[in-house]
C-alpha cells in the first residue's frame, strides 16, 4: 500500500475525471491520499472530496502563496474547521521567498499563527518551503509542533537533519525522477530511510515520465521505484518503510 502524503485532488484540473483518477490510483495501490487546503475558501472543496472518497484525508491550512486572500478572521475559521472536521494535519502552511511580491512579514505572521493552532490541537503540519528553510527552522524551534512533513523538500543535508531532529519527515515526489536533480537525488540516498515519505503534489510537479502533463496520484509507485532504485533497495521493503513513516507522522493506523 502507498500513501500520497500531498495531493491537491480538489483542484479544478481534476474536475472532469476525478472519479477515474481515484479509481486508477487505487488500482495502482495508492490507498490513502492526504489533500491539503491552501486557503479558507477551499476548505469546503477539500472536505467534500474527502467525504466522497473515504481513502482521502484532509489537511486544513492557509498557504503562503495565497496571502493576498487571507484575512485575520480566517484563522478563527481554521480553528473552527479543525475542531469540527478533525483533519490529519494543519497544512499547507509555510514560507515562500522564491515568488516575488509575497510580503515576507505577512507570510511569517500567518505561518506563526498556524503553528500556534497546530500546537493547540496537537496536530502535525504540512510545510511549504521555498528558499526559506532557515527561517522555517527558526520558527519551528520557537513553536514546537507535533512534527509533520516538509513537502517537496529541496534543502541541504544539514537543514534536513535539523528538520528530522524536530520530528519531521521529508516529502519527495516527481522532481526526484529528473536526472539533472543531482543534489536531490544524492540527498534521498544519504537520508535515513526513516525520514522519507512520498508525495505527488498532483496536479503540479509531474515526474519526468509525464513531463508537461497533469500530475496524478497514480504515478506514486513509479516515483517510489525511482527512489528505491537510487537507494538500491527492494521496492517492497521501501514501500513498507515509507508507509510506516507516513502513518507515524500523520497518526494513522497501518
Amino acid at each position: 500500500m502507498w500513501i500520497d502524503t500531498h495531493c491537491h485532488l480538489d483542484a479544478a484540473e481534476f474536475e472532469a475525471d476525478r472519479d477515474t483518477v481515484m479509481q486508477t490510483a487505487l488500482a495502482n495501490g495508492v490507498e490513502k491520499i492526504v489533500i491539503p487546503a491552501v486557503e479558507q475558501a477551499n476548505f469546503k472543496a477539500v472536505l467534500e472530496v474527502c467525504q466522497r472518497y473515504p481513502q482521502c484525508m484532509p489537511a486544513l491550512g492557509m498557504h503562503p502563496m495565497y496571502i493576498h486572500k487571507h484575512r485575520p478572521e480566517h484563522l478563527q475559521l481554521l480553528r473552527d474547521a479543525i475542531a469540527q472536521f478533525k483533519p490529519v494535519a494543519v497544512g499547507e502552511i509555510g514560507l515562500d521567498f522564491f515568488v516575488p511580491d509575497l510580503d515576507p512579514a505577512i507570510q511569517e505572521h500567518y505561518f506563526v499563527e498556524q503553528l500556534k493552532i497546530a500546537k493547540e490541537f496537537d496536530l502535525p503540519v504540512l510545510l511549504h518551503v521555498r528558499r526559506a528553510n532557515d527561517q522555517i527552522l527558526k520558527q519551528l524551534r520557537r513553536y514546537r509542533v507535533k512534527g509533520g512533513i516538509a513537502h517537496a523538500f529541496n534543502g541541504s543535508q544539514q537543514q534536513a537533519n535539523e528538520l528530522i531532529k524536530l520530528g519531521f519527515k521529508l516529502g519527495f515526489g516527481g522532481t526526484i525522477t529528473y536526472s539533472r536533480a543531482l543534489n536531490l537525488r544524492r540527498l534521498v540516498v544519504d537520508l535515513p530511510i526513516e525520514a522519507i515519505v512520498l508525495e505527488t503534489d498532483a496536479p503540479d510537479m509531474p515526474p519526468s515520465f509525464a513531463y508537461k502533463q497533469r500530475n496524478s496520484p497514480e504515478y506514486l509507485p513509479q516515483i517510489a521505484l525511482e527512489i528505491a532504485t537510487l537507494r538500491e533497495m527492494e521496492l517492497a521493503e521501501f514501500a513498507a518503510m515509507t508507509l510506516r513513516n507516513a502513518c507515524e507522522v500523520l497518526g494513522l493506523t497501518n
